[in-house]
């Protein structure tokens, strides 16, 4: 049957109204969930999978990005204190060997899995996971989200909120909403997707001997060239993006890319998750035929789906641009600084990359207007805030997502205690909330003492 058909009229169970309603449990949304708790507020949290993390967990992304600007820590808070939660939860070799590092850590997923659960446990959030957002219910003026219809195992049902912060990484909400926003690049073009996978049975000590007789990198830059040149890997990418070792017999990979797919479409989630198995197998068998110390790898998990780098971006009060990121802008509502470069995948495998470093030291201010939209009791936090598409490149990754849900979830907090808008909140107070919980925000919220020892890092 074609077209269309009307579903009959239903009632539905509503559950307890929360104060605040958070969607998505990547890092955005851990972040935001928590804040938010702390803050005072009844939160719930839905995942639409059995556990927490986002990419870092359901796509397999082998590492979490920077949090620093070379020189200092900038991404501080609730992001960087839950991955040293990681760090302390696994094995002494992993805690020796990753102590001090702050930048491309290796992520244990299962690990950091149950470090999630218990950090939004403690705050008293109540989690829901294995759910979908199917629709949302506006005021009758639009002004405001008054819940959302949810689907899972238990069947449909309507979860009533006083505010509600999307860190869906789509948009799913905001666009449900009604909030307008834009997607990929001139010609609609988005950046692929690629599925990450652990490799174990590898040995760490005998790649490296090779990296030191090869004289080839760790992206193995040589090694992947000669491989496409003989026809033992398609054409693509030339390097690989990262491998992360979790032990030195278990490593992350996060190699090539799978085009053409929209994130926001389950058709072309389905074929990029099969054509990502796919390539995934022909990438072990390079690793086994081309890189020694992996001759007998064996790949015990992929990612459950690709790993998503651009979808939608929404209209907010203020569309972070390229020129403020080159500059280094800094803003008067700042709620976070971001160092890490615009990196932008190509969109086909003739393609090139976009990449764009700021100096060491040198960050951009991120301000709060990238997240409120046209709902006044709505938030939007995560790689699809209101930025322009290079921007975007460069704020998606986990550390910001977590700034990010930290702010979006401390505003809501204080939100529900004035019973305000998301317009109507006093940055400045939304900023001193951040500063309390260990957010830097650069050198100008600092005392001069602070400034110096910093300074010193």
């Amino acid at each position: 049957m074609n077209g269309q058909i009307t579903l009959p009229s239903v009632s539905i169970p509503a559950a307890a109204e929360v104060d605040v309603l958070v969607i998505g449990g990547g890092a955005a949304g851990i972040a935001a969930a928590i804040a938010a708790a702390n803050g005072g507020a009844r939160t719930m949290l839905v995942e639409q999978r059995g556990f927490l993390g986002g990419m870092g967990t359901v796509a397999l992304v082998p590492a979490f990005c920077p949090f620093t600007d070379k020189q200092k820590p900038i991404i501080r808070g609730l992001g960087l204190e839950l991955m040293e939660r990681m760090k302390q939860a696994c094995n002494l070799d992993y805690r020796t060997a990753y102590r001090e590092m702050l930048d491309w850590v290796p992520i244990d997923p299962e690990v950091l899995k149950r470090v999630y659960d218990d950090a939004i446990l403690e705050s008293g959030i109540t989690p829901l996971y294995h759910t979908f957002v199917y629709d949302v219910v506006l005021s009758e003026d639009s002004r405001k989200v008054t819940g959302v219809v949810v689907v899972n195992k238990t069947g449909r049902s309507f979860i009533p909120c006083r505010y509600i912060i999307d860190c869906s990484g789509d948009g799913d909400v905001a666009a449900l909403a009604g909030v307008r926003f834009q997607k990929g690049g001139e010609a609609g073009e988005l950046q692929p997707g690629s599925m990450c996978y652990l490799l174990a049975n590898v040995d760490r000590p005998a790649f490296n001997r090779y990296l030191e007789e090869s004289g080839d990198t760790g992206q193995l830059h040589k090694t992947v060239e000669r491989a496409i040149t003989e026809g033992a890997l398609p054409e693509g990418r030339k390097s690989i993006s990262g491998l992360a070792w979790v032990s030195d017999y278990l490593v992350g990979v996060n190699f090539g890319h799978v085009f053409g797919v929209d994130g926001t479409r389950a058709e072309d989630l389905t074929r990029g998750a099969i054509e990502g198995r796919r390539t995934a197998e022909r990438q072990l068998q390079f690793f086994r035929s081309y890189v020694p110390g992996f001759e007998h790898a064996h790949m015990v998990a992929s990612g459950e789906q690709l790993g998503i780098r651009e979808t939608r971006r929404i209209e907010g009060d203020y569309t972070l641009t390229v020129d403020d990121f080159l500059s280094a802008r800094s803003f008067p509502d700042d709620i976070a600084r971001n160092a890490y470069y615009i990196d932008i995948h190509l969109a086909h495998s003739k393609g090139e990359m976009t990449i764009n470093h700021l100096p060491p030291g040198v960050s951009h201010g991120v301000p709060y207007r990238i997240m409120p939209v046209g709902i006044d009791n709505l938030w939007v936090a995560g790689r699809c805030v209101s930025s322009d598409r290079a921007v975007q490149g460069s704020l998606r990754v986990m550390p910001n997502c977590f700034s990010m849900g930290q702010a979006s979830g401390t505003a809501a907090a204080l939100a529900l205690r004035d019973g305000s808008g998301s317009r109507d909140i006093s940055v400045a107070e939304l900023q001193q909330r951040l500063l309390e919980q260990d957010v830097w925000l650069g050198e100008d919220y600092l005392p001069a003492e602070q400034r110096q020892e910093d300074a010193a890092l």
